[in-house]
């Protein structure tokens, strides 16, 4: 009865063959390789290179706006944690 016990409590660990971890692992790298080369048929680099080498679109917010953008993100969170019920 003891001997019943011991193995449904604690049964044999049957751990995988290395072979087999080493052809999971490939595949995983093959599955990645070719998820890149859809992307690079599909879409082609012609978006890449224009996010990589165009000026920005407008210059950077001077300090009045800045503070005025910064006021209107407070009211707006002040007047939802009121309507959603919780308190600043």
């Amino acid at each position: 009865m003891k001997v019943a016990m011991t193995t449904i409590a604690m049964p044999e660990a049957e751990r995988e063959h290395p072979v087999v971890a080493w052809i999971a692992v490939a595949a995983i790298a093959c599955a990645i390789v070719l998820i890149i080369w859809a992307r690079l048929e599909v879409h082609g680099t012609g978006d890449l290179e224009a996010a990589l080498y165009e000026e920005p679109a407008g210059r950077p917010p001077q300090e009045a706006e800045a503070t005025a953008n910064h006021t209107q993100v407070d009211d707006a969170v002040t007047a939802s944690r009121w309507a959603g019920g919780f308190s600043p």
